[in-house]
Order: C-alpha cells, then structure tokens, then sequence
C-alpha cells in the first residue's frame, strides 16, 4: 500500500478535520480568544492528526502486507477467507466474513466440478476396458480367419471352382478374402490406437496411480511395438532397424505407449521408402533412446511447438485425420515419468525423437 493511495482515500476525512479548524478558528476569534492560544490549538490539533495518520498508516500496511504473505504462500488462494489475520476493525471482520461466504459458495462449486470429472474419468476408463473385449475379439477372429486361408483347400473345391479359361477361381477368392481379413485388422488396430490414447489421457494426470517402475529391457518394447503395428509397416514398405542393447528403469507400459505414439506419428508423415532406425545410447547420467526416421521432417519454425496440444503443423493440415495429440501426450506423460523428450529434425530429410532416461527415473509428482 502506497503513502499517497492512503492519502487518497482518507482525503474525505481530511477536508472535515480542515473545514472544523476553520469553523473552531472563527469561534474563537468572535468569542475574542487569544491568536496565539488559537494558532497554538490549531497546531497541535495538527500535530494528532498528522500522527493518528501516520499510526493508522504503519497498522494498515503491516496487515494488507501479512494477507500479501499469505497468498504467496498458498497454493489454493480461494481459501483466503479462512486464513485471513485477526483484525480489531469492524470493517475488516465484516469483509472476513464476506469472503468466507463467498469462498464457499466457490469451494462447493469446485468440489461439484471435482467429483463430476471424476466421474467422467472412472465413465471413460471403465468403457475402455470394455471396448476392448471386442476389439481383441475382432483381431483374433481375423487372424484365425486368415491363418484358415492359408492352408491347403479342399481338391474338391478347387475342381469345381473355376473359370471359363480354366484358370483357379477358389485361389483369387481365398487371396481376395485374406486381404479383407488385412484390411479389417488394420482398421481394427487403428480403432485400438485411437482408443489407447483416450485411457492414458484420462489417466495423465494421475500416472502414479497406475505405473509399476522396474527393470525395463527397450529393446523387447520396441519389437513388442513393432510387432504390434507388423500389418501397418508392412502395408507402408517400412523399413526398421533395431540396435536396442540397454535396460532402464521405467514402467514398461507407458513406455510402451510412448513408442507406439511416435512411431505411428513417423509412419503417417514417412517418406518413399520409409527406414526407422532405432537405437540407444548409455551416457553417462542415463540411456538415450533415438526414435529417427527418413520422413518429411518438421520445419524449423514449428520444431518448439510439436508438443503443444492440438498443434498439427503445416504437415498436419495436409493430414485430415492429425488431431495433435500424440506427441502432446508423449511430453506429457514424460514429464510425469520423470524422463526428458526433445526433437530434432530437418525439413524434408526426416526426424529424431530423443527419449532421456535417467539412472534415478523416480515419478515427479507435481
């Protein structure tokens, strides 16, 4: 609180000590007192003025310095009402009350909104895991189906099923058929990729809940990945090397996660013939893992931007179905893990995602 603010709001008060001085001097100057008696009263009228100001001043400052302490040193400054500092004034205990009604009223709406998010995070958890009954239902039903096809057909059927010219009619509807059966897995696994990312959105925010920090061999990870996505990177002709020798100590899960998210990022943005190297690196406070591919790489003036939620970038606007959230998620349930991600890239000749493990990866709970 500044001196001449207080001034300010006390200038009121100051006009009326002002205009009764006048008034007493006129008094006692009809009334035939003495000047120097009245210049003397007049002073020391002054005097306690200039000095119940000065008091008020050092008392009003000190609390309002005290309530400035107190929002500093609390997270939840809603609750400012219950931690203000006792004061003998009226005014003060009546706002005191005021914004302890008021805190309230605010407390209870966010409880309110609290329990509702939590509702809705234990309503979409809980419809994930059900979703994906049937959804591994269908890639077993699928990959059953085309191991079927690939085995020998009845004679019969090929000696009756054929064309005008002679040519096997049963072999081109089994191959037809098996690649209906690619097709539906593809789609089935971009349906389970889309539904991944919607349980560990909603589970971001609480990774300590739900992670299991052990010995973790990366190079089982990436091929459980790469295995994972086979009919993808077949389809697309990618090509992945792997030289992936170190162990780190993460929850395997969310690593998991981590690489499939990129790797489905380096395959919708791949080049003519698509070559993922990946590979780690033992420095000396951690292991380096380098996601890197021959893509169409990112612009440098988008290259700090890549993790913000949402952004898709000049690449991501040629892509319809870019939604931004891949890699925000990745950066997210990093900083959550404990384990530092950054970019590189250049335009138009490909891309490195850097995952830094440290050797003490606790959980960083913000």
């Amino acid at each position: 609180m500044k001196g001449m603010d207080f001034l300010r709001d006390k200038g009121m008060l100051l006009l009326l000590h002002l205009v009764c001085m006048c008034v007493l001097n006129g008094f006692l100057r009809a009334t035939g007192y003495n000047e120097s008696n009245i210049i003397l009263i007049l002073i020391f009228w002054g005097i306690l003025i200039v000095i119940w100001l000065l008091v008020t001043y050092l008392q009003r400052r000190s609390y309002f310095r005290k309530i400035e302490q107190i929002l500093e040193q609390v997270d939840q400054r809603y609750l400012l009402g219950e931690l203000l500092p006792n004061s003998f004034r009226m005014e003060d205990r009546l706002y005191r009350e005021i914004i302890r009604k008021s805190n309230k009223s605010v407390i209870e709406r966010i409880r309110r909104v609290e329990d509702g998010k939590k509702d809705y995070k234990e309503y979409i958890e809980s419809w994930v895991h059900e979703i994906k009954a049937p959804i591994a239902g269908i890639s077993l039903i699928c990959d059953n189906r085309r191991h079927d096809l690939s085995g020998k057909q009845p004679e019969k059927e090929k000696e009756a099923e054929v064309t005008l010219d002679g040519s096997p009619l049963q072999t081109e509807l089994v191959s037809e058929e098996k690649d209906d059966f690619r097709t539906i897995s593809m789609e089935n696994q971009k349906i389970e990729n889309y539904v991944d990312m919607a349980l560990y959105y909603a589970r971001s925010e609480n990774v300590y809940k739900d992670y299991l920090i052990r010995e973790t061999n990366l190079s089982e990870v990436v091929n459980e990945v790469l295995s994972k996505n086979r009919l993808l990177l077949i389809q697309n002709h990618v090509q992945a090397e792997v030289s992936c020798e170190d162990t780190v100590y993460t929850d395997r899960k969310w690593i998991a996660f981590m690489l499939n998210q990129i790797m489905l990022n380096s395959v919708k943005y791949r080049g003519e013939r698509p070559v993922f190297h990946i590979d780690t690196k033992r420095e000396k406070n951690g292991v380096t893992l380098i996601f890197e591919d021959n893509g169409s790489g990112i612009p440098k003036e988008e290259i700090s931007r890549i993790f913000e939620k949402g952004f898709t970038g000049s690449n991501g606007r040629e892509h319809e179905r870019s939604t931004g959230m891949g890699l925000y998620l990745c950066h997210k349930l990093c900083s959550r893990l404990g384990i530092g991600i950054r970019a590189e890239s250049e335009y138009g000749k490909g891309t490195k995602i850097i995952l830094d493990f440290p050797i003490s990866n606790y959980i960083s709970r913000e």
